[in-house]
């Protein structure tokens, strides 16, 4: 309730709000902190501007709106109990016109048995968030909305009010003639007035009574209750003829229906308000919609298979990269990357497009990928690429995910429309979306208040979004459309497995939204010195980066976690003896490959129900089933050796169990139920900013805790492979890089999954002898790698491509064929297949030709030849893949959403400084002149008389209000108690800084004394 010496204004109701008031309006409205108002009166004329209102009510949730709605259509000001009324409704049932409207009357039934103790509550909580964004103002007797805001959400003929209410009995017949106002006074029954005044404040008062409204609409012919009942809930405007129907002409003359332009007729707020039961609002949504569990899963299977998911993202994004290794695909014109190149992209990934895009804006955000800034500009990986490659799996992850938290790029709007009509491109300009770091963070908060490994129903977390925050009238509802890409990305990434949030991704959400600091250097992933990356073309430019300040940014050095024992891999929990149950359907680090979701069998072996294709490309094995042995064997295959992978099939080969030790040898059990020993220990945090105690020291915090819960779940990198007699070799996991990567020259990928089948061909035992390496190099590599013996066809594959490997040189003629076996150069020109060619002899062991040298070492291999090219001075030339890097690259900078968030230190200087303006500005001052009171203006007085009563306050302490102009040339007011007055400058206590200055007197505009009271 209001107090005697209630506010007349928003500005005195600032003024009579305590500090921590004043830090929560600032740091709700931040936009009201830019720049600092000079005192109180000029925060509340800020806070009332239309852009700043705006704002305000956009980020409300959708009961505050209605309160505010309420407010705008209820009198100016209003009580808490009509206020309270226009939500709850009178409970008088909404009249008969209401409960004509089947479907609305259910709806009106349902709102009158709403509890009204949670109404109550709801409505406190509402006027305490509205009061506290300054606006609504005023005690509960006396509660006033910002002019600007009742602007915005009273009802007007071009904009209807979101309550479907129109405009009141007096707006309605404002400009009405006298004599027509008289006649609907008696139409309705009423006695004639002297003036219309009175007659519209009769008229208003017989609509607001229940008892007499209620005789009026009885004796109302059926039509015309079916006319109310359409208008009742809005829009309230309606369309008539000239000459009106019976049943309308008897709305119109009793003033049901008031006319507001030439065959338009309204139905007045009091009449609506009546027909709905008192209620502004047709349903009142006090609480928030809770979110629903769709599905319920075991924690450990929640993070075993966010972990696989984990771990087939950081595949994707290397193999990503790999690909654009030596150069990635073109810059488009206006930036970003082309249709064509996308296509090709998702196709080497082996995913949709949509996925695609994502992937290739995750590295760009995590500063991974950029434009390399040539002439002839294309996408490549960035030096950051390197260095994020030596970092153990899980803190790449960890980088990866906090890129993506805080990332506005948003990778769901490509292949859509801009606002003229252009299509979004992959990497181009027009994917910021500045919400959607805050919608990431929330859809993920809500999912931890779920129980462990619950799977959010969609509709009902999007219902709670809407909730939280409305959509605005006729906008597209971005933030539900970001919310489902969040789900989505969360999948692939393994933020979540199931759809339930796993326990690393909570470690990544401890310190909420605000706390994410897009844009800061412990959000990026290390790149040595950067320089700003080049604008993106008819994009936003980026920034340099941001470096952390000095106090306790020290990072700890010391070694990275690294799990000890088994890694916990797919979706694995203990089975009934312990042995782990896979049921993510993610490969054992050891085993062969597995596919489909397994369970416990007769012994706790793990059994899988059913094949699926491996994730990008990866061969399908069929189901699988224990074997004799509790080995799982593949449908159509046939069982193998323990620690073998079958040919038509894939058997585990660890009795079944998912889940053995990295350093497991085929054929040995893992420990049973292990998930690795030392999962539970921390270590240390390394390279993720242990130790870091300034500002963003708990970001890197909570990354190394993200890393260190992922790391025991990840399988470890293996040094071997399982060659087989078919010319293949099974990678049964994770293989250690420089494995990774000499096999990939030496052979193909052939299929990808749990398992990755590599298949040794001519031509890839060639790109490995190119590469540099000799045939007994490359027997020595598979016998230190392979578990199995090294396969007779593989051994004989590479003797002979190594006897015919640099048997034919080819150089620059423009080009030519050596070869001292004058019988292999004939055949070749006796090859009808050559002709393209044109070669001709030179000599009996040389043949020319006018094509260039790679042109002819295509066309020869192409004929079944193995030629190797050589150097002006004979040499053979060793082919190796040439890594294109870009200059080192900034990632890009987040677009925030409005103003920086202000920190605490600023919001306190700026409250002070309010404060100390808003004393010098209120301070009551004497009379310029006796007998002449006080105007409030600055006096402008000379030099001479600001001297001598500067003289006079230091003699006597009296406290001056003075006039100032800085060298700036900016005019403020000071409040000051002068200590001494020499060579043209006061030395005063500054009451508005709270300090003591030196000010020139030259400098002051004026001075005034402040009444003694």
């Amino acid at each position: 309730m209001s107090t005697p010496d209630a506010p007349r204004s928003l500005a005195e109701a600032l003024r009579a709000s305590d500090d921590a008031a004043m830090v929560a309006l600032l740091r709700t409205r931040p936009d009201l902190l830019t720049p600092v108002p000079n005192d109180l009166t000029q925060l509340a004329t800020r806070a009332g501007t239309r852009a700043s209102v705006v704002r305000a009510l956009e980020r409300l949730d959708r009961f505050a709106q209605q309160v505010a709605e309420a407010l705008a259509v209820a009198g100016d000001p209003a009580t808490y109990g009509e206020l309270l009324g226009l939500l709850a409704g009178d409970g008088t049932g909404g009249g008969d016109a209401a409960r004509a409207e089947g479907a609305a009357a259910e709806a009106a039934d349902a709102a009158d048995a709403a509890d009204a103790a949670e109404v109550r509550d709801a409505l406190d909580r509402a006027l305490a968030t509205l009061r506290g964004q300054a606006l609504v103002w005023g005690g509960d007797d006396r509660l006033r909305l910002v002019r600007t805001a009742r602007e915005l959400l009273a009802p007007t003929p071009q904009r209807p009010s979101p309550t479907g209410l129109g405009p009141t009995v007096a707006e309605a017949m404002a400009g009405m003639s006298p004599g027509r106002v008289q006649s609907l006074v008696a139409a309705a029954g009423l006695a004639a007035t002297h003036d219309a005044v009175s007659a519209v404040g009769a008229l208003t008062a017989l609509f607001t009574d229940r008892t007499r409204m209620a005789a009026l609409l009885d004796e109302a012919p059926a039509e015309s209750v079916e006319v109310l009942s359409r208008l009742v809930w809005g829009p309230p405007y309606g369309q008539v003829t000239a000459e009106p129907a019976a049943h309308l002409r008897w709305l119109i003359d009793r003033g049901l229906l008031l006319p507001t332009a030439p065959g338009t007729v309204v139905l007045p707020r009091e009449a609506a308000l009546h027909l709905r039961g008192g209620r502004a609002h047709r349903v009142l949504e006090a609480t928030a919609p809770p979110v629903e569990a769709a599905r319920e899963h075991r924690p450990q299977v929640v993070d075993a298979t966010a972990a696989g998911q984990a771990h087939m993202a950081l595949a994707t994004v290397e193999e990503l990269l790999k690909d654009w290794d030596e150069g990635g695909p073109a810059v488009l014109r206006a930036g970003g990357l082309s249709v064509r190149d996308l296509k090709r992209t998702a196709v080497a990934l082996d995913v949709p497009e949509p996925q695609a895009a994502f992937w290739v804006e995750l590295a760009y955000a995590a500063g991974l990928l950029a434009a390399d800034g040539e002439a002839d500009e294309r996408y490549a990986a960035t030096p950051a690429y390197d260095t994020w490659q030596e970092l153990p799996a899980a803190e790449r992850w960890a980088g990866l995910a906090t890129a993506w938290l805080a990332a506005t790029r948003t990778a769901g709007l490509v292949g859509g429309r801009d606002s003229k009509d252009r299509t979004l491109s992959a990497l181009g300009p027009g994917l910021d979306r500045s919400t959607a770091p805050e919608v990431r963070h929330r859809v993920l908060t809500l999912l931890t208040e779920l129980p462990e490994g619950s799977a959010p129903d969609p509709e009902s977390l999007l219902a709670r979004l809407r909730w939280e925050r409305p959509p605005g009238a006729g906008a597209s509802d971005l933030r539900s459309r970001l919310a489902t890409w969040t789900l989505t990305e969360a999948e692939l990434l393994g933020v979540t497995g199931r759809g339930a949030l796993a326990s690393h991704a909570r470690a990544l959400l401890a310190g909420g939204p605000d706390q994410l600091l897009p844009g800061s250097p412990d959000n990026r992933l290390p790149a040595g010195p950067t320089q700003p990356s080049p604008p993106l073309r008819g994009g936003r430019p980026t920034h340099p980066p941001v470096h952390p300040g000095p106090q306790g940014e020290a990072e700890a050095d010391g070694g990275h976690p690294a799990p000890q024992g088994g890694a916990r891999t797919g979706g694995a929990h203990p089975g009934p003896q312990g042995e782990t149950e896979a049921d993510g359907g993610h490969p054992a680090p050891q085993g062969g490959a597995r596919t489909g979701g397994a369970h416990p069998g007769p012994q706790g072996e793990a059994e899988a129900d059913g094949g699926h294709p491996a994730p990008r490309g990866g061969a399908r094995t069929g189901s699988t089933h224990p074997g004799p042995q509790g080995e799982t064997e593949a449908d159509g295959g046939q069982p193998a050796p323990q620690g073998r992978a079958g040919t038509g099939g894939t058997q585990s080969g660890l009795r079944g169990r998912a889940g053995a030790g990295a350093g497991t040898k085929a054929g040995e059990p893992g420990p049973r139920g292990e998930a690795g020993a030392g999962a539970g220990q921390p270590g240390a945090l390394s390279r993720a900013g242990a130790g870091r105690t300034g500002p963003h020291g708990g970001a890197k915090a909570r990354e190394a805790e993200a890393a260190r819960l992922l790391a025991p779940l990840l399988p470890e990198p293996l040094d071997h492979v399982l060659l087989q007699a078919d010319l293949t070799a099974v990678a049964p996991g994770p293989l250690q890089r420089p494995l990774a990567d000499a096999l990939t020259v030496l052979a193909d990928v052939e299929s990808k999954g749990g398992a990755t089948v590599y298949r040794f061909t001519p031509g890839s035992v060639r790109r490995a002898l190119d590469a540099g390496q000799s045939a007994s190099d490359l027997h020595a590599f598979l016998a230190a790698h392979s578990r199995t013996p090294v396969p007779q066809p593989l051994t004989y594959l590479i003797d002979d491509v190594a006897r015919k490997h640099g048997h034919l040189r080819i150089g620059a003629a423009s080009a030519y064929v050596r070869c001292d076996d004058e019988g292999v150069l004939n055949e070749i020109l006796a090859d009808k297949r050559a002709q393209g060619l044109r070669l001709r002899r030179l000599a009996p062991t040389v043949l020319a030709t006018q094509a260039d040298p790679a042109a002819l070492l295509e066309g020869l291999r192409s004929l079944g030849f193995a030629p190797s090219a050589e150097s002006a001075e004979g040499d053979v030339l060793i082919t190796r893949a040439h890594s294109h890097r870009t200059p080192p690259r900034t990632p890009p900078e987040p677009v925030p959403d409005g103003p920086p968030l202000p920190d605490t230190t600023l919001i306190d200087a700026a409250v002070r400084a309010i404060r100390a303006g808003d004393l010098a500005s209120t301070a009551p001052r004497k009379t310029t002149t006796p007998g002449t009171p006080g105007t409030g203006e600055l006096p402008r007085t000379t030099p001479a008389e600001t001297l001598a009563t500067m003289q006079a306050a230091v003699l006597t302490g009296e406290t001056l209000w003075i006039g100032y102009v800085n060298a700036e040339g900016a005019a403020s007011q000071r409040v000051i108690a002068p200590v001494r007055v020499e060579g043209g400058f006061v030395t005063a206590y500054d009451h508005t800084a709270d300090e003591v200055r030196t000010y020139p007197l030259h400098r002051v505009t004026g001075v005034a004394e402040l009444a003694d009271d």
